[in-house]
């Protein structure tokens, strides 16, 4: 017996993604529902790498009534409308948007960093899945706070355009050509021009100087791992389609040599250690395309504090950091809680 899934954002960079890992690693699936906006409504939608195909439905007219879990990759707006809707209807809703991550009555959840928090899904129905670059992140750090106790985070994001969606690859792609052809660069999607560059600048500014992309490092980490860990974070678009990079400075209560570290991650789950100091001895993006494991290369000591370390972090931004996070969430409910598949 499996379960009646519905992918909400099926068209989507994002819910394309979850089709394939869901088919990828044999979700027990009874019954698949694909929905998205009237725009898409009886588009057919291959289901990953199985040949076959869907037809996507309008959520505005989606009964929620009879299915287990609904994974939403449709922004936050339209999340706001529907996964109410799911949610009062019976059906988990499990959601890539920012809207509900510091909802106190939503579990937000990494699987293999806080597990339990899931138990508290009943209250709202809705379980949030982090932002991208805090999810590949927190897998890094968990091993190492249960180890040592992390008080300090400094962290610096190299973020590829996929995670501005399909408008973001599509800029990259048409400047790059641009540029080599001697054309007018087209600037639509992001405030500068990506492609041979860098853009120190994610989501809007706030207050204080930081941008929403950098605070929400900061809250989910503390949310997801602790709150009592200090986070810092410089968010920064680079010109790489897919595959998110962080340069992780870490200052723990308790001492842990980079050797240790090494050790302790080489042994975490969701991590692959990658890290021979030699030439071409680390994870760059285009290795971690399409791969389901948040990658660490780089670790050593930093000598400027009692008990640091730095470590270079890489992971496929589409799925650890979106689709296959959400994925997993589904599991752990089914063997928690449904207990269907």
């Amino acid at each position: 017996m499996g379960y009646r899934i519905v992918v909400a954002g099926a068209t989507g960079n994002v819910g394309r993604e979850v089709l394939a890992i869901l088919f990828e690693r044999e979700f027990p699936i009874d019954e698949l529902a694909l929905v998205a906006s009237s725009r898409s409504q009886g588009l057919d939608i291959e289901l990953g790498d199985t040949g076959k195909t869907a037809k996507c439905q309008n959520i505005d007219n989606f009964d929620w009534t009879g299915w287990d879990m609904a994974i939403f990759a449709i922004g936050s707006d339209a999340t706001k409308i529907h996964a109410p809707k799911a949610a009062a209807a019976g059906c988990v809703v499990i959601d890539n948007s920012s809207l509900y991550r510091m909802d106190p009555d939503v579990p937000l959840i990494v699987p293999e960093v806080n597990p339990d928090a899931i138990d508290g899904y009943t209250k709202r129905n809705i379980i949030a899945n982090p932002n991208c670059s805090t999810a590949q992140m927190v897998v890094a750090l968990k091993p190492l706070h249960d180890a040592a106790t992390i008080k300090r985070v400094v962290v610096s994001t190299y973020q590829s355009v996929s995670g501005a969606g399909k408008a973001g690859m599509d800029e990259l792609w048409n400047q790059t050509r641009q540029i080599f052809v001697g054309d007018e660069k087209d600037i639509q999607k992001f405030t500068k021009q990506i492609a041979f560059n860098v853009i120190p600048h994610i989501d809007s500014f706030l207050d204080d100087g930081q941008t929403k992309e950098e605070w929400k490092m900061v809250v989910e980490t503390k949310k997801i791992l602790d709150p009592k860990v200090k986070v810092t974070a410089t968010c920064v678009r680079v010109p790489v389609f897919v595959g998110h990079s962080e340069a992780i400075n870490i200052e723990m209560e308790n001492e842990l040599s980079a050797e240790d570290a090494q050790r302790i991650l080489r042994e975490a789950p969701g991590v692959v250690l990658h890290d021979k100091r030699e030439d071409g001895g680390y994870i760059t993006p285009v290795e971690c395309v399409g791969d389901f494991a948040t990658f660490v290369s780089r670790v050593r000591d930093d000598p400027t504090v009692d008990n640091g370390l730095n470590l270079w972090c890489v992971s496929d931004n589409l799925r650890k950091g979106a689709a296959l996070n959400a994925v997993q969430i589904a599991e752990l409910l089914g063997r928690r809680h449904l207990k269907k598949g």
